[in-house]
Parts: structure tokens; sequence; C-alpha cells
């Protein structure tokens, strides 16, 4: 597809959208945040978790070009306090640990690690990692405790789109509006609603940057087999101080720096 015939098509479907946009207005908002919530119970009610995923996280430059920074990576979960995942972004291989009492993250190609204690639950982990150290977890607002109220808490507009198809799953397509941020879900059809896609757009920064992630391999339950949530040092790798990461587990590449930082 050339460019010009990309602004094309991107000119229509955005007639499209505008020309149906009274049709979403009209959804019926009880049924989507009925779906939502089977979703959320679903979660919550399976004992152990795994799957793959892409992720795609958009920045601004200052010159106001858009990039798009992509990683895959694993998640294994176990309840009510083990999980670990692994995150390939081009620039950085990191593993992540958690055995309910130490959290450890591991650079494999730095071959460093760094040790952090954070006793207690997946969402205190999640809170400890996102707060305190601006690590957040690969889709951490669906790996909780509540699922539903993470979700909804500031929701000001509600849409069921329908359906929608994400890596051959025929998903439930709902759209949702805080104040300064957009988000949409799909939801997989049938006995096993789990989230196969996930996508947040930032209203309050230029260009409305998104993050997605895409979850693919899904398996629950009975289907995931046992894992190891203890990190164990077979490549000898050198332990670090956590104030000594230098951007390990960081979402940014190294000759990144955000704004604030100037």
């Amino acid at each position: 597809m050339t460019i010009r015939s990309a602004r094309l098509w991107s000119a229509i479907v955005t007639l499209v959208a505008v020309v149906a946009a009274p049709l979403g207005a009209n959804a019926d908002e009880a049924d989507a945040k009925r779906l939502l919530k089977a979703m959320s119970d679903y979660m919550e009610s399976q004992d152990k978790i795994s799957f793959e995923f892409d992720a795609v996280l958009e920045v601004i430059t200052v010159d106001n070009q858009k990039l798009a920074l992509a990683s895959s990576g694993s998640v294994a979960l176990d309840r009510p306090g083990k999980i670990r995942t692994h995150r390939a972004g081009g620039h950085a291989d990191i593993a992540m640990f958690f055995d309910g009492e130490t959290v450890t993250l591991f650079g494999s190609d730095l071959n460093i690690y760094t040790e952090i204690s954070a006793p207690g639950s997946i969402d205190n982990l999640i809170n400890v990692l996102r707060n305190d150290y601006n690590r957040p977890l690969p889709a951490a607002d669906l790996l909780g405790d509540n699922v539903y109220d993470t979700l909804m808490d500031g929701v000001i507009d509600v849409k069921d789109l329908g359906s929608g198809v994400v890596g051959g799953v025929e998903c439930d397509y709902l759209a949702f509006r805080k104040e300064d941020v957009d988000w949409q879900i799909w939801i997989a059809q049938g006995d096993q609603p789990y989230p196969c896609k996930y996508v947040i757009t930032s209203k309050d920064v230029p260009f409305s940057p998104q993050f997605s992630i895409q979850l693919r391999d899904w398996q629950a339950s009975e289907d995931t087999a046992d894992d190891d949530f203890s990190f164990n040092n077979t490549t000898d790798a050198t332990k670090v101080d956590v104030k000594d990461l230098q951007g390990l587990g960081s979402a940014l590449p190294g000759n990144f720096r955000q704004g604030d930082d100037e």
C-alpha cells in the first residue's frame, strides 16, 4: 500500500467512523459492562494462568514523530502470590521472578540481576513495581484481584461495538472512555472469556500515543503446567543494587529520554 492510498483509506475509515458514531452512542452499555464483569470474574477464578504476548508502546519525539516500540514476552501466574514474566524488546531481554516474598529482575543480555523485597499478593507487587520503581508489569490491569473495578474506575462512556477477530479468535469488542484516556478491549467469546487484546490511548499527550498488548497461547488452571517462580542463577549473573539498574526493565531503549528529564 502506497502512502497516497494509505491516506485515502484512512480518510474513508474516518468518514465511516463519523457516520457510524450515532449508532455507537446507542450501544447497550449494560451489556458491555456485563461482558467486562464476566471477563473479570473468569480471570479472578483462575488459580493458574499463562500466556504469551506482543506489545507496542508508542512514543512521541520532540519533533512530533510517532514511534512504535515493539516487544514480545510471556507471563505465568499462580495465585495468590507467584508470577514470572519475560519480555524481549530488541534493546533488552528481561525476566522477572516473584515467589511471594522477593521479586528478582534479571537482564540476560547484561547478565545482571537485582532483588527487591515485596512480600504479599500479586496486587501488592503490581503497586510496588509501578509506584516505587516505575516498572509496570505487562498487562497489569488484567492480572489483579478485582479487574472490573480497576478498569471501570473513572469511566464516563461505555460502548459495545459488536464482534471482532483477534489472532483468529472471535471476540466481543468493547470501548470505554475516561477523562484522560480511552481504552478498548477484545474479549474471547465462549466459556473462556479471556482478554485477547487491550489498547490504551493517552488523550492528555499530543498525538494521542497508545499502548497495546495482544495475548496468545492462552492457558488457564488445569491446562497450565507447574512453573518455577524462583530465580536460579545458572549463568553466574552479577547481583547489583536496585539503584544501579540503569534502565533494566524499562520499556524505553537507553537512547530514549523522557521529556521531563530535559
